[in-house]
């Protein structure tokens, strides 16, 4: 009896160990990885990166990005504080993690050992006539002062982290892909006494849901900006055709009212002659 309880307990561990590891597998085999794409690109200052669950791509972001960054240094009098601004571009070869869900997706890029971290959080959401849309609603910026290639003798040196505030960005068609050459400027608040950080991206394409194809975006939605941009190129070429096009209507009635006068009779200009006839 002892030996049949022994061998059951027995069994009941080799069954709690195979259901955990199948959970575990299943874990392994669940997990969304990153991957740097940007040497597909032609643009140095462009980088591709993307997210994948399961072997597929869930996300993906195609952009430049420029930061602007307020730092205080001490003064030459060793007393004052003066802010200096460092500029810098996103890395191409930053690291990448992410996250996709059904509603909610985010992708993390970090680069020198973690010293800068950008955070990105899409979400879904319906609006008027029932129209899903998604959109940007979250950015999240880690910086580290004592990072000297871009932080020149910055006072009182640590991490700061920098967010946006009820952001609604970038908003989309579910199913489409955000595109826009034109610059996309985002403020943020950092911890850093409140100062403001600013994030540029241009040369955009990002769709963080339903992408149909593996490392392809879908259908893109142009932003109003290029939009205006493509009008305001186009728009001269319009209006120098429809004047060519007067033009040519005008010369075209002249040209038959040469016509028509030319087969009428002329009268005589010298009123005496009006009596011989």
């Amino acid at each position: 009896m002892g030996r049949l309880g022994f061998s059951t307990t027995e069994s009941a561990r080799l069954l709690l160990f195979t259901v955990f590891g199948v959970l575990a597998l299943s874990v392994v085999l669940a997990e969304q990885e990153g991957e740097n794409l940007s040497g597909l690109s032609n643009n140095p200052d462009k980088a591709i990166f993307a997210v994948r669950e399961n072997g597929t791509t869930c996300l993906m972001v195609e952009f430049a990005v420029k930061f602007l960054v307020p730092y205080d240094v001490l003064a030459l009098n060793g007393i004052d504080l003066i802010t200096e601004q460092a500029s810098f571009t996103l890395p191409r070869g930053a690291e990448i993690e992410g996250k996709c869900g059904s509603t909610e997706s985010e992708i993390h890029i970090s680069w020198k050992n973690n010293a800068y971290i950008l955070r990105i959080y899409f979400s879904k959401e319906f609006r008027d006539k029932g129209i899903e849309v998604w959109k940007i609603s979250k950015v999240q910026f880690v910086y580290d002062t004592s990072e000297t290639s871009h932080f020149i003798n910055a006072y009182n040196p640590g991490k700061h982290t920098a967010s946006t505030h009820r952001l609604s960005a970038l908003v989309t068609p579910a199913g489409r892909s955000y595109v826009c050459t034109a610059q996309q400027t985002l403020t943020l608040i950092s911890s850093d006494h409140q100062k403001g950080i600013t994030v540029s991206m241009y040369d955009i394409q990002i769709q963080p849901f339903d992408i149909a194809s593996d490392f392809m975006f879908s259908e893109p939605y142009k932003c109003i900006t290029d939009q205006r941009e493509r009008l305001e190129e186009t728009l001269p070429l319009i209006l120098g055709l429809i004047l060519g096009l007067i033009i040519v209507i005008i010369l075209t009635i002249y040209h038959f009212h040469l016509k028509l006068t030319a087969a009428q009779p002329q009268l005589p200009r010298d009123r005496s002659m009006y009596k011989n006839m």
